[in-house]
């Protein structure tokens, strides 16, 4: 049997040659997107008076038993056909005929491929957005429950003030609020529909490119045939919008892993997201927080090998873009599979308040406190600075802190100073007077949760 497109040729490919220049084994994904862009393309031709209304109904019917079987998975593909495309057609010929072969009418396999992923994506994306905003709410319930829990707060990974960990949570879930503004956005540019580009030159046949678009859900069409076929921006966008999903998500899981530890022991990882040692029997490693961190450079590498891969490329259709598709389905499963395992993780996280507490009260981060402190009674902030700094290596030489220190040393470096500053260096005292808007204070973050409540009222609503 000749390929569907092998006319002018005189020789077929060596069996391993076909199987390099095939996509079937991973572009069979695309199936159903394939199926209803076929649909649509189809009933346009038909409205249009390209195809009789009786090929019409004989090509939809037998694509509708083909979307049957796909969904039953009962389809079976060929490498010898190459891709998704070619594997439907072939197996429409088998159920209905050489009326299938007018199926293809005014259209390439450019264009159709170039709308299968716009479908898929456009598909995906939304998924992503639910299951950011499903993480989002965990967050959420956690940071409501510990306002007054009072953790250290670092810079440099060196203790720096005391801080509500709420606050801490609620940074990720605006990072993540970030990310699904991203992801939304870029719905805009995945909604715009190829299919009628053909090749690249548009075609002959009197078509309805708005048409099929609007059978497709799609919002606008691309005004240049040319752009329509060789444009990836949509998917480099969605792995651009990946990438920095999973940074954050990296982040956070080296803050998890860092917090189960021995040495800060501020949290326990479920044991549903955690594996143990085949030689240490004490061991109990947070491998899912792990793997998280290091999926992040797998979905970063796609990006940056579809951005090496475009950078070259003339117009319009290259064999190069069949390269585009691995990479991008790796990126849905490994984003989807990362978001619900935090998801997940986070449902069952146990913090530890006691131990955060204690942290803060061994160190030195309420030392602002008491540049604040001389601030407020009138000394520069400058020299309230260099007050303090002395202060400070004063403990470190007597290995005291702060509010171990006599009021006579206190008031030896600075008679500003008076007995109410032992309250005010107290972390409780820290956190609380940090009122201003965005900041860790109770009551500011209890504004700042409100504010997250709004927009997750709006995640219900859309």
């Amino acid at each position: 049997m000749s390929k569907l497109w092998g006319g002018r040729f005189e020789k077929t490919a060596s069996d391993w040659v076909d199987a390099f220049g095939a996509s079937i084994e991973f572009d069979a994904q695309l199936v159903l997107e394939d199926l209803e862009g076929s649909m649509a393309h189809v009933t346009m031709l038909g409205d249009q008076g390209i195809l009789l209304k009786e090929e019409v109904t004989q090509i939809l019917d037998g694509l509708q038993q083909l979307k049957q079987k796909a969904h039953a998975g009962e389809l079976k593909f060929e490498v010898y056909h190459e891709d998704i495309h070619m594997n439907l057609e072939a197996l429409l010929h088998e159920a209905i005929g050489p009326v299938a072969g007018k199926m293809h009418t005014a259209r390439s396999r450019n264009d159709q491929v170039a709308t299968d992923m716009h479908l898929y994506l456009k598909g995906r994306v939304h998924e992503v957005i639910q299951l950011i905003e499903s993480l989002q709410q965990k967050l959420h319930a956690h940071a409501s429950d510990h306002v007054e829990t009072i953790m250290p707060g670092y810079t440099h990974l060196q203790r720096a003030q005391p801080i509500s960990l709420a606050h801490h949570l609620l940074a990720y879930f605006w990072m993540l609020e970030r990310d699904k503004e991203r992801f939304t956005d870029s719905l805009k540019r995945i909604d715009w529909s190829p299919l009628g580009a053909g090749a690249l030159a548009g075609t002959t046949f009197p078509i309805d490119r708005t048409r099929s678009a609007e059978l497709l859900g799609f919002n606008r069409v691309y005004p240049n045939s040319l752009d329509a076929v060789s444009d990836r921006d949509f998917i480099l966008e969605f792995l651009s919008n990946a990438s920095m999903l999973m940074m954050h998500l990296s982040r956070f899981c080296e803050e998890l892993i860092l917090w189960a530890s021995e040495e800060y022991r501020f949290i326990t990882v479920s044991d549903t997201f955690s594996t143990g040692s085949s030689m240490m029997p004490q061991k109990k490693n947070p491998d899912m927080a792990e793997l998280v961190r290091g999926k992040s450079g797998r979905v970063i590498g796609n990006l940056m090998g579809l951005l090496t891969l475009m950078k070259g490329l003339p117009l319009a259709y290259n064999k190069d873009l069949q390269e585009d598709k691995e990479g991008m389905f790796d990126t849905v499963k490994t984003v989807q599979g990362s978001l619900s395992i935090m998801a997940g993780m986070m449902n069952e996280l146990t913090f530890h308040p006691d131990v955060m507490k204690q942290a803060t009260e061994r160190d030195f981060s309420n030392a602002t406190e008491l540049a604040d402190y001389l601030t407020a009674k009138g000394l520069p902030f400058r020299e309230a600075h260099e007050v303090t700094g002395k202060l400070v290596k004063h403990c470190v030489n007597e290995r005291l802190y702060l509010c171990e220190l006599p009021i006579e040393v206190f008031q030896s470096h600075s008679t500003l100073i008076e007995k109410d500053v032992y309250v005010a260096l107290t972390p409780e005292q820290a956190v609380k007077r940090r009122n201003s808007y965005g900041g860790t204070g109770f009551d500011a973050v209890r504004e700042q949760l409100k504010e997250a409540s709004e927009c997750m009222k709006m995640m219900t609503s859309s």
